[in-house]
C-alpha cells in the first residue's frame, strides 16, 4: 500500500524509538479500523532501521486458542539467546516453547524470562518488538507482552504493536489512534495510484465511500457502489472491503480457492507445509498464481495475504465442507511430534461428528498447554473436547476440567457456564462434588458472601479429607476477615466441627483447622493449646507447601511467639518465590511485613511491601493494603492511614475491618488521643464478644488507651486476656505485654513500678524493639507523674532515641513531648542517609547489599537488570557512595 501523511503519528514512534536507543525504552499501541494503515504505518517507520534488531510477530483469528502462538513467531529466531539467563528463566522458555520439560512456568516467569532475552539481545543492538493484529494473539502472549511493555523504561526496545479498537487488550499501554484520511490527503493517495485522472464524479463517490479509509481507496474502483453508504456508520467501510474482497475471492477457480482456504487456516505461511497439505487434497501451490496476480496474496519464503482481511474472507467464503477438508489436510501434514497441539487443533475443526480419538487428543493437547502455563488455551481446548466426546461422562469431566482453570484465571463467569454445562449431564459422585465445590467457589469469588460461604462449606462435606479440610479453611478465614454480624463466625465453626472427619495422623492443616475453629468459640486459655499445636506444625522445615502459612504466622502472632512469626513468615515468602507461588507470596509479604513492623525494622516492612506491590502490579492483583496501613499508623502518619482507610472501604465496603481497628487503636495511642484509641479497642472488643475475630494484639492497646484516658475499669477485660495469653503461652513477648498492662492499670506505686521494669527487661529478651521502646515511653510518662523526674528522663530519652531510629514517629513525638515537660529537650532527629531512598530502592540496596546481584534483584521484583542498574546508580546518588562494597558496609 503507498504511504501518504501520517506525519504526527510517525513522529510519535520515531520519538519511541530514538528514546529506546537512549535506554528509554517504551510501547505504543497504533489503534485503528482495519485498512486504516496500521500496518503500513509500522512498516513505514520500522522497516529501515539500521543497526536494528527487528522482530515481528502477527496474530491471527485461526490461531487465539494455540498456547503463545504469537511469542513462538516473536522469539523463535533469537530463542537460543537464552543461555544466558538465569537457570529458572531458561528453564520457562525452554518449556513453553517445547525445547526441554519441567514444571508449569508462570506467565509471570515467561514474562519476565522474555524481559530478561530482549535485555540480553540489547547487548549487541537496540531491539525493536513488532506485533501486528493484537486482536488476534493467544491470551499467554498478550499477558507476556503486557508485563514486557511495562517494563522497558530503562531498555533498549521499543514496542510496536497495532490492532483494531475491539478487543485490542493493551487499553492501559500508550495508545496511537489512527483515523481517516483527509480530503486532500485521500486524493494523494489516489493520485499516486494513477486514478487521479478518473471522472469527477466517480472520485467523488470513492472518496465518500471510503470515508479516508486507505485500503479502501485502494480498493474500491469505479464500479463499487455501497447505496446509502455515507449515512451509515464506519464499519460499514470494513464490511464493504470485506465483501469486495470475498467477490475478487469467489471470482477464482474453484482450486484457487480451496487453496486459498488451506492458506487462510495455516496462519505462518509455511510453504513446506502448504505443499504437504495441498498435495494430500491433489492439488498443487501453483494454482495461487491467480491469486497473487490479483494483489491477495504475495508468495516469498512464506506465504503472507496483503490484508487480515483477504484472510478472512479465502476462509469464511469456503463452504463447511471445504473448511473441514483443508484443517484434515493440515493436520495430516502436521508432524505429531514437533507440533502436536497445533494438529490436534486442526482435527478438531476437521471433524463433524462426536470422535473420542480427536477429542482425547485435545484433552492431551489441553495438558500440555496446562503444563506450559498457558491455562485459558488450556481450557479452550477442554471445551472443544467436550464437545467432541461422545459419552456424556466425558463431556461432563472436560467441562468441569474446562471450569477449573478458568475458575484459577478469575474469568467466574465463563467458569460458571461451563460448570451448568457439565451439571446437564449425568454426574457421578466425583463429578457431581467437583461441579458444587467448583460453583460455590466462583460465588465467593463473586460474591464473598454468608450464603456463598455456606455453599462452600456444605459443599466441602463430599470431598475427600485433604481436600474437606483446605475447603473448610478457604471458607472460614474469608469469613474471618470478612463477617461481622453477631455470631456468625461461631455458627460457621459449629457447621464445619460437625462435618470434619478427624484423622489419626494430622496433617498441619488439619491442625490449623483445628486452631481457627477453637479460636473463635472456646475462651482464650481453651483455644491456646490447639493453636500451638498448629503453629509448632508450620515451623517443620520439612513443610514445603506455602499455603496457608499466613494463617499460622497469624495465629503466632496472637499468641505472640516472635520467634514463631519470623521463621513462619520467613518461610513462607521464602517457598513462594521459589515455587513461583505467585498467588501466595504478596500475602506472604505482607505478613512478613507486619511482623517486621511489630519487631520495629520498618525498613524491612517497606521492602517487603515494595516487593508485594510488585507482585501484585504484575500480576494485576488487588492489594487491600492491611499491612500497609498497620505500618503507617505505627509511624504515626495520620494522613496515611486515613487514604488507606479510604481506599478500603472503596473496595470491601464500609465495615470496619480487622486490621482498621487495630491500627486506629495504634495511630491514636502514638498521638497522643485516648480517648479515640480506647472507643476503637472498646469496638473491636465488642465484636470479639459477639463472636467475631479480631486480632489479639488489640488488647494491649486497649489497655494502653483505658490507662491513659482515665477509664481503667473499660481495660479490664483486655488485661484479663492478656493474662490467659500469657498463662498459657509464656513467651517473654507474652509475659511482658502481661506485665505492662498490669502495670497501666495498676494504682499501687510500687507494684506498678516493679510490673514495669519486668515488662521492659521481658520485651528486651524478644525482637519487639518497638514494643519494648513503648514500654521504656509508657514507664517514662509514669515515673514523671509520680514526681520521679531524674528517673523518668532516662526512660523517656531512651524510648525516644529508640522510637526515631525505629521510624514511629507519632510515639517519638509523645516521647518528646513527655521529656520536654521533665525540663530537658530532646535530642534533635538527624535524619540518616537511608531515608531518602524510596520504598523500592530500600528493597534494592537491601537485596544487593546482601550481596545479590542485579539478575538476581531483577528476577524478585519483575524488572530487567538494566532497571536494577538505573536504580542502583540513583540509590548511589542519594547516599554518596560509588560502588555495591561501600553499599554493603551501610547498616539496613
Amino acid at each position: 500500500m503507498q504511504f501518504v501523511a501520517r506525519q504526527a503519528e510517525r513522529q510519535v514512534i520515531d520519538s519511541l524509538l530514538r528514546s529506546a536507543n537512549d535506554s528509554r525504552g517504551g510501547a505504543v499501541v497504533i489503534v485503528g479500523e482495519a485498512g486504516i494503515g496500521k500496518s503500513s504505518l509500522v512498516g513505514t517507520t520500522t522497516g529501515e532501521l539500521d543497526g536494528w534488531l527487528v522482530l515481528r510477530a502477527d496474530g491471527t483469528e485461526f490461531e487465539r486458542e494455540l498456547p503463545y502462538a504469537v511469542l513462538h513467531q516473536l522469539c523463535a529466531p533469537v530463542i537460543e539467546a537464552r543461555a544466558t539467563l538465569p537457570a529458572v528463566q531458561q528453564q520457562a522458555l525452554g518449556v513453553v516453547f517445547g525445547l526441554s520439560d519441567g514444571t508449569t512456568p508462570s506467565p509471570l516467569m515467561v514474562g519476565l524470562a522474555v524481559l530478561g532475552l530482549l535485555n540480553e539481545l540489547t547487548r549487541q543492538q537496540p531491539v525493536c518488538c513488532v506485533v501486528d493484529d493484537v486482536q488476534w494473539i493467544d491470551a499467554g502472549t498478550r499477558q507476556v507482552l503486557t508485563f514486557v511493555a511495562r517494563r522497558l523504561s530503562a531498555e533498549r526496545v521499543a514496542m510496536v504493536l497495532a490492532g483494531r479498537p475491539e478487543g485490542s487488550g493493551f487499553a492501559d499501554l500508550p495508545q496511537l489512534p489512527l483515523a481517516g484520511l483527509d480530503e486532500k490527503d485521500a486524493q494523494a493517495l489516489l493520485s499516486s495510484t494513477g486514478r487521479g485522472g478518473l471522472d469527477a464524479d466517480v472520485l467523488d463517490r470513492i472518496l465518500a465511500e471510503a470515508r479516508g479509509n486507505p485500503l479502501a481507496l485502494l480498493e474500491f474502483g469505479p464500479e463499487t457502489g455501497v447505496p446509502g453508504l455515507r449515512d451509515r456508520p464506519r464499519t460499514s467501510v470494513v464490511e464493504a472491503l470485506q465483501d469486495e474482497f470475498t467477490r475478487r475471492v469467489q471470482r477464482l477457480p474453484e482450486a484457487t480457492q480451496t487453496v486459498l482456504a488451506l492458506a487462510a487456516a495455516e496462519p505462518v505461511g509455511d510453504l513446506g507445509l502448504l505443499r504437504r497439505a495441498t498435495k494430500r487434497l491433489e492439488l498443487d501451490l501453483t494454482v495461487l498464481s491467480g491469486a497473487e496476480d490479483d494483489g491477495l496474496v504475495v508468495l516469498g519464503p512464506r506465504l503472507r495475504f496483503r490484508h487480515p482481511l483477504v484472510r478472512s474472507a479465502a476462509y469464511e467464503s469456503a463452504t463447511p465442507r471445504v473448511r473441514r477438508s483443508v484443517h484434515a489436510a493440515l493436520a495430516g501434514a502436521t508432524d505429531a511430534e514437533i507440533d502436536p497441539d497445533r494438529r490436534a487443533w486442526h482435527q478438531a475443526h476437521a471433524v463433524t461428528d462426536t470422535d473420542e480419538t480427536v477429542a482425547a487428543e485435545l484433552t492431551s493437547a489441553a495438558e500440555r498447554t496446562r503444563r506450559r502455563g498457558d491455562l485459558a488455551a488450556a481450557s479452550a481446548f477442554l471445551e472443544r473436547a467436550a464437545g467432541l466426546s461422545p459419552e456424556p461422562g466425558r463431556q461432563a469431566e472436560r467441562l468441569l476440567s474446562a471450569a477449573e482453570l478458568r475458575l484459577k484465571l478469575g474469568a467466574f463467569a465463563d467458569a460458571r457456564a461451563l460448570v451448568l454445562q457439565a451439571e446437564r449431564r449425568p454426574l457421578g459422585p466425583r463429578q457431581r462434588a467437583d461441579a458444587r465445590l467448583q460453583r460455590a467457589l466462583i460465588d465467593l469469588h463473586l460474591a464473598r458472601s454468608a450464603d456463598a460461604i455456606a455453599a462452600l462449606v456444605a459443599a466441602a462435606a463430599d470431598l475427600g479429607p485433604e481436600e474437606a479440610t483446605q475447603t473448610y479453611i478457604e471458607a472460614f478465614s474469608t469469613s474471618m476477615f470478612i463477617d461481622r454480624l453477631p455470631g456468625r463466625l461461631r455458627q460457621l465453626a459449629a457447621r464445619i466441627r460437625e462435618q470434619v472427619r478427624p484423622g489419626r495422623d494430622p496433617r498441619p492443616s488439619d491442625l490449623l483447622l483445628d486452631a481457627l475453629l477453637d479460636q473463635a468459640v472456646l475462651p482464650v486459655d481453651e483455644a491456646v493449646p490447639a493453636m500451638r499445636r498448629a503453629v509448632d506444625a508450620f515451623r517443620d522445615p520439612d513443610l514445603v507447601n506455602p499455603s496457608w502459612m499466613e494463617l499460622a504466622c497469624l495465629m503466632a502472632l496472637d499468641l505472640r511467639d516472635a520467634a514463631a512469626t519470623e521463621e513462619i513468615s520467613t518461610r513462607q515468602v521464602e517457598l513462594a518465590r521459589r515455587q513461583s507461588t505467585f498467588a501466595v507470596l504478596p500475602q506472604a509479604l505482607r505478613f512478613h511485613a507486619i511482623g517486621k513492623t511489630l519487631f520495629g525494622r520498618f525498613g524491612d516492612a517497606d521492602a517487603s511491601l515494595a516487593e508485594a506491590t510488585a507482585v501484585d502490579e504484575a500480576t494485576g492483583a488487588v492489594n487491600l493494603a492491611f499491612a500497609e496501613l498497620i505500618l503507617a499508623a505505627w509511624r504515626g502518619d495520620a494522613e496515611q492511614v486515613a487514604a488507606l482507610r479510604a481506599s478500603l472501604h472503596d473496595r470491601v465496603g464500609r465495615d470496619e475491618v480487622v486490621a482498621e481497628l487495630y491500627a486506629t487503636a495504634v495511630l491514636r495511642n502514638g498521638l497522643g488521643d485516648y480517648t479515640a484509641a480506647l472507643e476503637a479497642g472498646l469496638a473491636a472488643q465488642q465484636e470479639q464478644q459477639r463472636g467475631s475475630y479480631v486480632v489479639w494484639p488489640l488488647d494491649s492497646e486497649l489497655v494502653e488507651a483505658a490507662s491513659r484516658a482515665g477509664r481503667p475499669d473499660d481495660g479490664v477485660l483486655a488485661l484479663e486476656r492478656l493474662e490467659a495469653v500469657a498463662r498459657t503461652s509464656p513467651t517473654p513477648w507474652a509475659v511482658g505485654t502481661y506485665r505492662l498492662g498490669q502495670a497501666l492499670l495498676d494504682s499501687a506505686p510500687a507494684t506498678a513500678d516493679s510490673h514495669y521494669r519486668e515488662a521492659i527487661d521481658l520485651l528486651g529478651q524478644t525482637e519487639v524493639r518497638a514494643c519494648q521502646a513503648r514500654a521504656r515511653l509508657a514507664y517514662g510518662e509514669w515515673l514523671r507523674r509520680e514526681g520521679r523526674r531524674a528517673e523518668a528522663r532516662v526512660e523517656l530519652q531512651a524510648a525516644h532515641e529508640s522510637l526515631i531510629a525505629i521510624g514511629a514517629t507519632g510515639f517519638a513525638e509523645r516521647a518528646a513531648r513527655e521529656l520536654s515537660a521533665t525540663g530537658q529537650r530532646p535530642r534533635r532527629d538527624t535524619a540518616a542517609p537511608l531515608d531518602s531512598l524510596t520504598a523500592q530502592e530500600r528493597l534494592i540496596a537491601t537485596k544487593v547489599a546482601g550481596g545479590s546481584t542485579s539478575k538476581e534483584v531483577a528476577t524478585t521484583l519483575f524488572l530487567s537488570p538494566r532497571t536494577i542498574d538505573a536504580h542502583l546508580r540513583n540509590i548511589f546518588r542519594k547516599l554518596e557512595i560509588t560502588s555495591r562494597r561501600q553499599l554493603r558496609d551501610l547498616s539496613f
